[in-house]
């Protein structure tokens, strides 16, 4: 009689490649190597510019002489630019402007959007459906940059860092990310919540929310990226220049040639390359967003996919 024995189920090994569907044919060693030099040129194209500009940056005013502009291949690093910058002055006022409006903004826009969407999630709130579809008719149609302009001007906004964060505080497509993702989360968890008397606001904070951290990661960051990013509206609402974020400094810097307050003693008697500020400053201005994101990525698929599909 011959006993068969179970050979031990050992656990599956993580790094293994994912089984593929019946109909999706096993990739060719030609395949296999187009599709990495395809994605290596990728990143080098992505890459490279960024390392010239660090390079550059951090490079001293002989070394950029020597290399014409741009440096490609570091000869000695230098941090004076960045400590220039960071010593005060109008790059460090902008950079603080920056950030406060950041952080101010995305705090705001994120309550706006998450109370938004959780009532248009809930299918017995109050008038909903025309409330959702004056929503989507923004996404279509918009006033014009004109109306908008004299509306700031009317509330009295003009000049103020509210005109920064107020005429794009809200993004539609964002609200209706989230209400797809609150639609999705089981009516049952609640109902029981409600059926022991639990609030709106209550379910939504202790409920909702710690289940939708993924799209609330997701929709913080491209909130958060947004002002960071944005130059349009302190171009046309500020005057003042001490008001001005980094983005448009930048702008001013890199565009129109004009020199930070306090720096341009320095570039005359040689101390500064004009070139090291610029690279300096688009430094300053892409590392946030460069620190930032690879901590969200992991939420990316999770957040954005689930909930545009379930809305």
């Amino acid at each position: 009689m011959t006993t068969v024995v179970d050979e031990p189920v050992g656990r599956p090994n993580r790094w293994a490649a994912p089984e593929r569907p019946a109909w999706e044919e096993e990739p060719t060693k030609a395949g296999l190597v187009g599709k990495g030099l395809v994605l290596s040129f990728a990143c080098l194209a992505v890459l490279f510019p960024l390392w010239i500009v660090v390079v550059t940056s951090l490079s001293s005013r002989r070394t950029i002489d020597e290399a014409g502009g741009l440096v490609i291949v570091p000869k000695g690093i230098t941090f004076i630019a960045y400590r220039e910058l960071l010593s005060g002055g109008q790059v460090t006022r902008a950079t603080i402007v920056s950030v406060l409006v950041t952080l101010a903004g995305t705090l705001f826009s994120m309550t706006v959007s998450v109370l938004c969407a959780y009532g248009l999630s809930r299918s017995g709130s109050l008038a909903h459906r025309w409330i959702l579809m004056t929503l989507l008719a923004t996404m279509f149609f918009s006033a014009g940059l004109i109306p908008t302009y004299l509306l700031v001007q009317s509330l009295g906004l003009s000049d103020t860092y509210l005109a920064l964060i107020l005429p794009s505080a809200v993004s539609v497509f964002n609200i209706l990310v989230l209400r797809g993702f609150f639609m999705g989360i089981s009516p049952e968890l609640t109902d029981s919540a409600r059926i022991d008397g639990a609030g709106d606001f209550r379910i939504l904070w202790q409920i909702v929310m710690p289940l939708s951290r993924a799209v609330l990661a997701v929709i913080t960051l491209f909130y958060a990226v947004g002002y960071w990013s944005a130059w349009f509206n302190a171009s046309i609402y500020l005057n003042d220049q001490d008001k001005m974020p980094l983005q448009n400094v930048m702008i001013q810097l890199v565009q129109r040639q004009q020199q930070p307050v306090g720096l341009g003693q320095a570039i005359r008697t040689g101390q500064l390359s004009g070139l090291a500020i610029q690279m300096a400053v688009m430094v300053m201005a892409l590392l946030p967003v460069a620190v930032l994101s690879p901590f969200v990525q992991k939420h990316f698929k999770k957040g954005m996919l689930t909930g545009a599909v379930k809305g």
